[in-house]
């Protein structure tokens, strides 16, 4: 990539001023042949590949952030969803398996690990089993492992028998983590249409069609954006998305650039950059705050979806204009409790649970770090999840659920998460139940338009 000198400067720029930053940097690696008969072996196997692979990974995001001057905020590892293993284990139960990632993971120093995960949106298998069953205890008992479920997509329709297992699920890992506040919840993500390549937590696996080892770059800077728009207050919606674009397309170089060097000293295969307006609690680094500046009052209010669609889309061209290799969750993330605009949305009521589900059809994920009562029941996050999941399936898109019905906790309190999972008010959700519509089981059929051979 050749790199111009505006550009650099453009890039010290929102570094210094905008909070620009590499919100990630995750290699991802293939498990596929630690495949073993016992627990121990299977263990052995997936340390030693973990440690071996990963072993400089941390060292040189080090050695970049300090030569490129652009933080790295994390430095993550994705591997083969563990499901995909444990069919012909000896041992039903997968906590060893999770505890042996979160080994491997502090190992070679990087914050977190995803792929405690299973793809079960056609059906459940032995392994998807062991896995599922297993999320509640090895969420507790590990720090940096992450957890995903794929449980629908557009050519498969909802499983939703997997739908109201995961709505126990949830329930469990919040008990589990009671002392937490439920914190175990936050490192739990149900998805449809999962993507293979997607670099941020918890949803971040390494997908069966990827090559050995990659390296995925999550790129993210809603300050820098907030700021370009706030620099043309009176433009129309044309010059709006144009500047939005242009924004985009910066922040996609400089994020390639890093990946790219990155996957060429640890000598691996580039795999994507992820743009991804990921906000964080920090002020100024707010994805809300980018819909106020379009002229929204308060994120929430009438035109909050129709201000998010632009900034997606426009975020998404913008990318696809810097690189052929934007891949996965590109877009601009809404999760809650990390991001401070929302946070005060929520506060002053402008801002619901219903708002957020209109939100997810356009966001670039769904509903992300929703803080729930902790009396909420499991057919209630179970319904909630196959709403979630039918507008990811009608739409093609990938939509997701990270909720934590945080134990004693009720209405209008306040949870502190801590970092960059933030804090937040707990939001109301309908008692009305939906218990005998998700006891019917089987599966919601694919929608016509899944039919496009």
């Amino acid at each position: 990539m050749r790199i111009t000198s505006q550009e650099i400067l453009e890039t010290i720029k929102m570094v210094e001023l905008e909070h620009f930053d590499i919100r990630t940097v995750t290699m991802g690696i293939s498990l596929r042949d630690c495949v073993r008969p016992t627990t121990n072996g299977l263990c052995e196997a997936i340390y030693n590949k973990i440690v071996t692979k990963a072993a400089n990974l941390v060292h040189i995001a080090g050695e970049l952030e300090k030569e490129y001057g652009i933080p790295i905020i994390n430095k993550r590892i994705s591997v083969t969803p563990i499901a995909l293993l444990a069919d012909s284990l000896d041992e039903d139960n997968l906590t060893e398996v999770a505890k042996t990632l979160d080994k491997a993971a502090k190992e070679v120093g990087v914050n977190f690990i995803g792929g405690f995960s299973a793809l079960v949106q056609k059906g459940i298998t032995k392994g998807d089993k062991r896995l599922v069953d297993s999320i509640p205890e090895a969420l507790a008992a590990t720090e940096r492992v992450c957890a995903s479920v794929n449980v629908a997509s557009s050519r498969a329709g909802i499983n939703m028998d997997a739908v109201a297992v995961m709505g126990q699920i949830i329930k469990q890992t919040a008990q589990f983590t009671a002392d937490q506040d439920g914190l175990g919840c936050a490192k739990l993500v149900v998805f449809c249409n999962i993507p293979e390549d997607n670099p941020f937590m918890a949803g971040a696996l390494h997908g069966i069609g990827e090559a050995e080892t990659v390296i995925n770059i999550g790129v993210s800077g809603p300050g820098v954006v907030r700021d370009a728009i706030c620099n043309i207050p009176h433009k129309d919606f044309g010059t709006l998305a144009e500047t939005i674009k242009r924004t985009a397309f910066k922040i996609t170089r400089a994020g390639e650039l890093i990946g790219r060097e990155a996957a060429k000293r640890l000598g691996v295969e580039f795999g994507i950059v992820d743009l991804s307006l990921a906000p964080t609690p920090e002020v100024g680094d707010s994805v809300a705050e980018i819909l106020e500046a379009m002229g929204i009052e308060r994120c929430g209010g009438p035109g909050t979806t129709a201000a998010l669609a632009l900034l997606n889309d426009a975020v998404k061209k913008g990318g696809a204009m810097a690189s052929c290799y934007v891949g996965g969750l590109s877009g601009a993330f809404i999760p809650v409790s990390e991001d401070a605009g929302m946070v005060r949305a929520v506060r002053e009521k402008v801002l619901s649970l219903a708002k957020l589900e209109a939100m997810t059809s356009v966001c670039s994920v769904g509903l992300d770090m929703i803080a729930l009562p902790g009396n909420t029941t499991a057919s209630s996050i179970a319904g909630l999840i196959a709403d979630e999941m039918s507008i990811g399936v009608i739409n093609k898109k990938t939509t997701a659920v990270r909720v934590i019905p945080v134990p004693n906790k009720k209405a209008g309190d306040f949870v502190e998460f801590g970092g960059l999972l933030g804090n937040s008010p707990i939001l109301d959700i309908l008692e009305v139940s939906c218990q005998s519509f998700v006891e019917r089981g089987g599966r919601i059929p694919a929608p016509l338009q899944s039919l496009i051979n």
